[in-house]
């Protein structure tokens, strides 16, 4: 009996220590925001982005946490990577992510790609090694990576891409951006931990109309 009104306890203890938490969430202390927020569809959903580069290591830590949350989002709330382009290998590693959106196997070869280069070693920077991986990861032919990668879709959507994260005014990767007015980082939120339980503050601010 003591013993379970003592877990009883420590439950509550938890959860009003997780209220207070959140409660102390403050704008430019735990997350900023955008002087200029920064368009999102109009759909009746909460937009989340995540700004990345798959060569970086922190992101590539991040990415279980994100993984795991993203199958538990609620249907009024969107998820999307946006690949951050700060120089030359972050720009081809851009290029293969929209080729693979575009294919439509990037959920299927998303991970892969970042245990590729930071297990493995194999950097996926020229065209022909980031095409040999999507035909025996993903199944596609190198025909159909030839089209997609150099298409019309693929070049708009990296121009799209570059000009979001421009307007999110970040220097670092990872950041989440939350309906394009809030951005939070391992920075503002404490740790890479903790970012995810400030965007879903953010989520229920959005939510609530705050």
């Amino acid at each position: 009996m003591f013993s379970s009104f003592k877990s009883l306890m420590l439950v509550a203890a938890a959860l009003f220590s997780s209220l207070v938490s959140a409660a102390d969430y403050q704008a430019g202390k735990e997350y900023l925001v955008l002087d200029n927020p920064v368009a999102v569809m109009q759909d009746g959903k909460i937009h989340v982005e995540e700004a990345f580069w798959y060569g970086c290591p922190h992101c590539f830590h991040l990415e279980p946490q994100l993984e795991a949350w993203r199958k538990t989002l609620p249907a009024d709330v969107d998820f999307e990577g946006v690949p951050a382009m700060f120089g030359k290998a972050w720009i081809t590693h851009a290029q293969l992510y929209y080729t693979a959106d575009a294919l439509g196997v990037l959920d299927k070869v998303h991970k892969e790609i970042f245990e590729s280069i930071h297990l493995k070693k194999v950097m996926l920077l020229r065209p022909d090694d980031q095409k040999a991986f999507l035909v025996e990861k993903a199944g596609v032919t190198p025909d159909e990576f030839d089209k997609a990668y150099n298409s019309f879709t693929v070049k708009s959507r990296m121009k799209r891409g570059d000009q979001r994260i421009r307007a999110f005014q970040i220097n670092g990767v990872p950041a989440l951006i939350v309906n394009g007015k809030y951005v939070v980082n391992a920075s503002t939120a404490g740790s890479q931990e903790a970012m995810i339980d400030v965007v879903d503050f953010l989520i229920e601010k959005e939510r609530a109309g705050n």
